[in-house]
């Protein structure tokens, strides 16, 4: 079935238009032997038949809506999504919009941003938010960007707690290549049963930046507050990486004085999606505003005093600061905000608590259960929120395996990232494990360590 987006004589007026007289002089300046290169493709299908082969590749996956009971984490989470969430982003106005190029014209995209914004600030306690990023990962880079930009490069050194997420850390030793920045703390051989005050020494006048990670990787809350009075004390500044579902629980970011909240915004409403894509929230103060990346929405009225949203900051990189612009990121993931505005304002304020404190129980089980099983024992003594770190007497992988013939995702293998920690893994528990799953996790794990 071919699409053809134009009538013959729509086509005879483009190319009369630049003064070409057919097609194929249209593409005379391709060499002739790359115009129509033989590729090895099978046959055509038809569309019933393409149907029903990519229908027989689906089928092949297994996911966690029916098919494996999932206690992976790391980043990307089983929550559940209300039925609403997608019923909206499927809705022509929302799911055919790229991004607001046009905000004149963009009043339901810029109003559903600007909600999102709205959201994000009273859930993470800052006073700004932009209107997204590509992810979690993406938005703390951003914040090394952007601290840069606030000191104008006057400071050169980032210091990173070696329990941040370790893509994150990945991801900024990307972004900060040929940026002549020290990245210290980010030593996965460090002492992680250190409290986060451990990297104090390592802050000093010419650090920018600051980053932690709430709760950290191995699940583990601590109150910041203290250590970022000692990173202001130097003058840096300070972001926290945090789970925004722990947000509803426990003392968000803000009270504790940090200066950017960045985070993965795939728990609120998003589906794993096999890893993405998803949305990375980036939050911070309004005296920052002016180097944050990315695109603020505001409300405004127009000339007949109605309410109205406009682009406050646009993507000035696209206009006129060019190589000279904070970041080169000027596209928010807009559909992605949207379904995590549509999730807050569903479940709402005791809802959201609801659902957090439903994984805080259920973790706090799910750890004493398994703490039972002779060999196996919780690798941290600090407070943890839904996730936490579990120390086996064989390998990560293998118990895996023998999970995953029992239709469970177990753990993910801290050995992979942490030389210390081989033959630990990291176990994730939402609101979407019953205690059934649960107990049936720790049948399955004394049946292989027996």
């Amino acid at each position: 079935m071919t699409y053809i987006p134009i009538s013959p004589q729509e086509r005879d007026a483009m190319l009369k238009t630049i003064g070409v007289e057919s097609l194929d002089a249209l593409f005379e300046a391709v060499p002739s032997e790359y115009r129509f290169p033989k590729l090895n493709l099978p046959p055509a299908l038809t569309e019933m038949e393409a149907s029903t082969l990519l229908a027989e590749i689906a089928a092949s996956n297994e996911n966690v809506r029916g098919d494996l009971i999932s206690f992976l984490g790391a980043g990307m989470y089983n929550h559940y999504i209300p039925a609403v969430v997608d019923h909206i982003l499927r809705r022509g106005e929302f799911y055919t919009a790229y991004t607001p190029y046009q905000p004149e014209i963009s009043q339901g995209t810029l109003q559903a941003i600007f909600e999102y914004q709205s959201l994000m600030t009273a859930l993470t306690g800052m006073e700004l938010s932009n209107a997204s990023h590509y992810d979690g990962a993406t938005a703390a880079a951003e914040a090394v960007n952007m601290a840069f930009a606030v000191f104008r490069g006057k400071r050169r050194k980032v210091v990173i707690s070696p329990t941040v997420h370790p893509q994150y850390r990945a991801v900024i030793r990307t972004y900060t290549q040929g940026m002549e920045l020290e990245l210290a703390g980010d030593d996965p051989t460090a002492d992680l049963q250190a409290s986060p005050e451990a990297l104090t020494p390592l802050i000093d006048v010419n650090t920018a930046l600051v980053i932690v990670q709430y709760p950290d990787f191995f699940g583990r809350i601590f109150d910041y507050t203290r250590f970022i009075e000692a990173a202001h004390a130097q003058g840096a500044l300070v972001c926290v990486v945090a789970n925004p579902i722990a947000l509803a629980l426990l003392k968000t970011p803000g009270a504790m004085g940090a200066d950017i909240v960045v985070g993965e915004g795939q728990p609120l409403g998003i589906p794993m999606w096999y890893g993405g894509p998803s949305l990375g929230f980036f939050t911070t103060r309004k005296q920052y505003v002016h180097k944050m990346a990315g695109r603020l929405v505001g409300e405004t009225v127009d000339s007949r005093g109605q309410r109205g949203y406009v682009l406050t900051l646009t993507a000035r990189e696209q206009h006129i600061k060019r190589e000279k612009a904070t970041s080169n990121i000027c596209t928010n993931q807009g559909l992605l905000a949207l379904a995590s505005a549509v999730y807050l304002a569903v479940v709402g304020k005791s809802g959201l608590r609801q659902v957090a404190n439903l994984c805080y129980q259920k973790a706090h089980y799910a750890a004493a259960e398994l703490s039972k099983i002779p060999g196996v024992g919780l690798c941290f003594s600090q407070p943890f929120f839904h996730e936490f770190a579990v120390c086996f007497p064989k390998p990560v992988s293998e118990i895996n395996e023998h999970l995953l013939e029992h239709g469970i995702l177990g753990g993910y293998d801290l050995g992979q990232d942490y030389p210390a920690l081989t033959d630990h893994a990291l176990i994730a528990v939402t609101e979407m494990n019953t205690r059934d799953e649960i107990d049936t996790l720790v049948e399955v794990v004394k049946e292989v360590l027996s």
